[in-house]
């Protein structure tokens, strides 16, 4: 893999070059020290993989993210020294289109470069995912292997998958849920886990309805939004009592994202009695993309957002191309598709009560 550096510190340039000369399997396409001019390099060279510093002169990491994805988009690991302090710089920049975020490795930390290079290899895995995945012929609905879908009269789960651009996609969603949601929302983002709680707490900004970081055997709440916090995959359980409750498993340990949306998405459609919508956002690679099609062929509704308002058409593609969606839709169009199914739900359960 080919790797460009874009740091305006000096010091840590070098760090990261030799720490990416002396991983095998990678080299350094070119350093830039600015914004400008990795525009520049990456216009006339483009690299297979992007290291994007966040606080720059002239253009921030997260502006330069934004115009080397528009020249030609491509895999980017914000590497910053100053992680804590700039999670809305951070955000901004997976907006744009970074894929996550470490913290500049150290050399006299030894532990600080294996977690830079344990970023590296599995950033690069969905690269080679993106260049080695094949397409099938023509989208495939399998209507034959649908459950009927019918409403169950429990409140509903609403279960999430974003990567790249997830966050202010997440907040779209997020945003038009109201107050009285009957409903409860479970999201699987691909991000580091230092930066979940600040995640957290930005979507709470974003939300009327409370978000909690998702804790083990922590039952599932009507009303509620739940975010995985680990790097360990987080699965929906039920409970001796019928009711569900989330809980986190090391399998596959394998899984190039940690936590996944396919294992989620898995446990989801192995529920029963319990009406569910999948929704599978912007990323890169295909993850969320079989766990989707399990769900829809349980009864769930399924919805991927569409090209045109995603910041990569990844994992809805693939999902689109597995015959795992029911509907295709812009992010305003996928909240307001959520609301009415739930809105339905609720409808269907209250007359079942007043039924005589």
């Amino acid at each position: 893999m080919r790797v460009g550096i874009v740091n305006d510190l000096r010091m840590a340039t070098e760090v990261l070059r030799r720490t990416v000369a002396e991983t095998e399997g990678f080299t350094v396409a070119w350093v830039a020290y600015d914004g400008e001019h990795a525009e520049m390099h990456h216009r006339a060279d483009p690299a297979d993989i992007v290291l994007m510093d966040l606080v720059m002169p002239g253009m921030d990491g997260a502006e330069t993210t934004a115009h080397i994805m528009a020249i030609k988009p491509c895999a980017i690991l914000v590497v910053t020294a100053t992680v804590t302090g700039n999670r809305e710089l951070v955000f901004s920049a997976m907006g744009n289109g970074a894929l996550d975020a470490v913290t500049t490795p150290d050399l006299k930390h030894p532990e600080s470069i294996a977690e830079f290079r344990r970023k590296l290899l599995s950033v690069s895995r969905l690269v080679g995912q993106k260049k080695n995945g094949t397409k099938s012929s023509s989208p495939t609905k399998s209507h034959d292997v649908v459950v009927p879908r019918r409403h169950y009269g429990k409140f509903p789960i609403v279960g999430i998958g974003a990567s790249t651009g997830g966050p202010q996609a997440l907040a779209t969603v997020l945003r038009k849920l109201p107050a009285d949601f009957p409903a409860a929302v479970i999201i699987v983002q691909h991000l580091d886990i230092q930066f979940v709680p600040g995640l957290q707490r930005w979507l709470a900004h974003e939300c009327a309805l409370p978000i909690h970081l998702a804790k083990e055997h922590e039952p599932v709440r009507q009303g509620h939004v739940y975010l995985a916090e680990t790097r360990d995959h987080l699965v929906i359980r039920r409970s001796l009592d019928g009711s569900p409750y989330l809980h986190y498993v090391t399998e596959p340990e394998d899984s190039p994202h940690r936590p996944s949306a396919d294992v989620f998405l898995y446990s989801l459609a192995a529920l029963r009695n319990t009406d569910c919508v999948g929704v599978l956002l912007t990323g890169m690679g295909r993850d969320g993309a079989e766990g989707l099609l399990a769900l829809r062929r349980s009864g769930a509704l399924t919805l991927a957002q569409d090209q045109a308002s995603s910041v990569v058409f990844g994992m809805p593609r693939v999902a689109l191309e597995v015959g795992a969606v029911d509907e295709n839709l812009s992010l305003e169009a996928i909240a307001d598709h959520i609301v009415r199914f739930v809105q339905d739900v609720a409808k269907v359960a209250k007359a079942a009560q007043i039924r005589p």
